[in-house]
C-alpha cells in the first residue's frame, strides 16, 4: 500500500512531480533521494519482470527539453549503473523513440524523462518494456520499492554509453515515406513540398531537420524547433488554442502545403492542411481512421468517449468501419485495441481525441512522429492522383456548436462522490421521455436529443485521475448547446459535490 507521499507522484501509467523551483505553491517534492529511489525501484522490478539479475540489464535513458531533464538524467543513469547494468544514454529524445530502443537495441527496458505537455517546473519518469508502457499496477510496484527503502546491490561491472538513437529513429522514418510514396525521385519523395513544423520548444524539432528536409520537403517557416524547457513561446499541445493558432499562422504565412505540431516529447501529433483546416480532435481521428482502415475493410477504430457523432457517422458509413466508443486515457484505447485483437477482431487503431494515436502496424505505440509520417504519406499519394487532402473527410460532418466544462467535485472522496452522480444521472435520463442514453457508451453517461430537444448530445464522466466531473457538449444546431445544458442543470441542482 503506498503511501501518502509516493501515491502523490503515480498520474496513471506514469511518475510525476515537481522537479524545479519557480511556481509559487508548488514546492519540489522530486528530490535527488526520491528520484534515485524510484530509479533502484525500477530496477529491482525490471529485473522481476524480465528474469534477469540487475548486473544483466540493458536499460536505455532519455529525456525530453525540460530543465530538470539533464540532472535527472544523471542520478537516474548513474543508479543504474550503479546496480550492475549496461546504460545507454540518449539524451535529447522522444517519447516513442525510447520505446524503440528495446525493439532496435535490444534493450530489457527503457526510461524517458518527460512530463509531456505540463508545465516547465513539472517532469517525471515514464518506462517502458519490450511489452510496451507499464501498467498502473506496475507503477504502484515501482514506487513500493522507492517507498519502502528497497535497492539493489551495488555491483561493478556497470557501463554508461552514449548512443544517437534519435538520428536512426529519424533514417526509420524517411525509409518508410521513401517506399510508402514510391515517387520517381526515390530519395527526395517530398519535393515540391512546403511542410512548416512547430515543436513548440520540446523535443520535436528534429523532425524538420532529420525527416523532411532529407527527403526534399522546404521546411522554411517552421517554428520554435530549439529545444528550450521554458517553452517560452506556447504550451507544446495539439490540444492547446494557442499552440493550434501558432501552427495555422505559420501555415498561412508561408503558403505551406501541410503543418504538422507536437506535444513536448512528440507522443502526440496535430497538423493543418493547406486550406488552414485543423486537422487534430475528432479531424484527427478522422483522418487516422481513414488511412489505418485501407486494408483493413470493416476493421474497428478504438477511440475515447468524447468523440462526435459525426465522427462515429463517418467511420461506419463513409469507411465501412466498426467504431468502439471506449474510456478517456491512452492507455485505456490502446490496452482495449490489444484486447479486441486477441479476441480476433480487426483493430489496426487506437486514437484518443488528445492526439494520441497508436497504430498496430507500429506496435501499438503513441507516436506523435510516426501518425504525422502517415499524413504525410497519405498527402503525397493524393497528390499524385490530382487530390489534396482535405478530400479525405470531406464527408465527416462535424457539430456546429461545442462546449466543454469541467465541474469541481467538492468531497473528500471524489471517486465515490463522481459514481453516485453519475448512478442518479443515469437513471433520471431512463426517465425523461426525450433524453436517448447511448448503447456504445462505457464512460459515464452519454445522452443524445433530437432535434427539437437541442440537436446533440452530451456526456458527463468522471476525470480518470483528478476530482473533475468534464461534461461535454455538442450540437448540431444554434443554440443547441444552451438548450441541451439548460436540460442537464435541473439535475445537477438536485447533487451534491459539485461546484456548479
Amino acid at each position: 500500500m503506498l503511501n501518502e507521499f509516493y501515491r502523490q507522484f503515480k498520474s496513471g501509467t506514469d511518475i510525476r512531480g515537481v522537479a524545479s523551483e519557480g511556481v509559487a505553491g508548488q514546492p519540489v517534492n522530486l528530490t535527488d533521494d526520491v528520484i534515485e529511489n524510484m530509479a533502484d525501484g525500477f530496477v529491482l522490478w525490471l529485473s522481476e519482470k524480465v528474469g534477469k539479475q540487475p548486473s544483466e540489464l540493458k536499460i536505455s535513458v532519455g529525456r525530453d527539453s525540460r530543465i530538470s531533464g539533464p540532472h535527472i538524467m544523471a542520478l537516474t543513469t548513474e543508479r543504474f549503473r550503479r546496480a550492475g547494468a549496461q546504460v545507454l544514454c540518449c539524451g535529447l529524445a522522444s517519447t516513442p523513440s525510447m520505446f524503440m530502443t528495446t525493439v532496435d537495441l535490444g534493450c530489457d527496458g527503457a526510461l524517458q524523462i518527460t512530463a509531456s505537455h505540463h508545465p516547465f517546473n513539472r517532469n517525471g519518469l515514464k518506462f517502458f518494456t519490450r511489452g510496451g508502457g507499464l501498467e498502473g499496477s506496475d507503477i504502484e510496484d515501482i514506487l513500493t520499492f522507492a517507498q519502502d527503502g528497497k535497492h539493489p546491490d551495488l555491483m561493478d561491472g556497470g557501463s554508461t554509453t552514449d548512443v544517437d538513437y534519435m538520428t536512426d529513429y529519424a533514417k526509420g522514418l524517411c525509409e518508410k515515406i521513401k517506399r510508402e510514396v514510391n515517387a520517381d525521385d526515390y530519395e527526395h519523395p517530398l519535393k515540391g513540398f512546403k511542410i512548416v513544423v512547430d515543436a513548440g520548444n520540446g523535443a520535436g524539432g528534429f523532425y524538420a531537420e532529420k525527416v523532411l528536409a532529407v527527403l526534399g520537403a522546404d521546411t522554411e517557416g517552421s517554428r520554435y524547433l530549439d529545444p528550450d524547457g521554458m517553452f517560452p513561446n506556447h504550451v507544446p499541445n495539439p490540444e492547446d488554442a494557442v499552440a493550434m493558432a501558432s501552427i495555422s499562422e505559420a501555415v498561412r504565412e508561408n503558403n505551406a502545403d501541410l503543418g504538422v505540431i507536437f506535444d513536448t516529447d512528440v507522443d502526440r501529433g496535430g497538423a493543418v492542411d493547406s486550406k488552414g483546416n485543423e486537422i487534430n480532435r475528432n479531424r484527427l481521428v478522422a483522418v487516422a481512421a481513414a488511412i489505418a482502415l485501407e486494408g483493413n475493410d470493416g476493421g474497428t477504430v478504438v477511440t475515447d468517449s468524447i468523440t462526435s457523432s459525426g465522427l462515429k457517422a463517418f467511420i461506419e458509413e463513409n469507411l465501412g468501419g466498426r467504431h468502439y466508443r471506449y474510456r478517456r486515457g491512452y492507455k485505456n484505447v490502446i490496452d482495449k485495441a490489444l484486447e479486441l485483437n486477441a479476441q480476433g477482431i480487426n483493430c489496426p487503431l487506437a486514437i484518443e481525441t488528445s492526439g494520441h494515436a497508436a497504430m498496430r502496424e507500429n506496435y501499438f505505440l503513441d507516436d506523435g512522429a510516426y501518425l504525422c509520417t502517415k499524413i504525410i504519406i497519405k498527402a503525397a499519394q493524393m497528390r499524385k492522383e490530382g487530390k489534396e487532402l482535405d478530400e479525405l473527410t470531406a464527408d465527416l460532418r462535424e457539430p456546429l456548436e461545442s462546449r466543454e466544462i469541467r465541474y469541481q467535485i467538492t468531497e473528500k472522496d471524489f471517486r465515490a462522490c463522481g459514481e453516485r452522480i453519475i448512478a442518479d444521472l443515469t437513471a433520471y435520463a431512463e426517465a425523461q421521455p426525450d433524453w436517448h442514453l447511448a448503447d456504445d457508451n462505457r464512460e459515464g453517461v452519454r445522452v443524445s436529443f433530437d432535434r427539437d430537444n437541442g440537436d446533440g448530445w452530451f456526456l458527463l464522466r468522471l476525470s480518470v485521475h483528478d476530482p473533475i466531473m468534464p461534461l461535454n457538449i455538442e450540437s448540431d444546431s444554434e443554440g443547441g448547446v444552451e438548450i441541451i445544458l439548460g436540460k442537464l442543470q435541473e439535475f445537477l441542482k438536485t447533487t451534491t459535490g459539485l461546484k456548479l
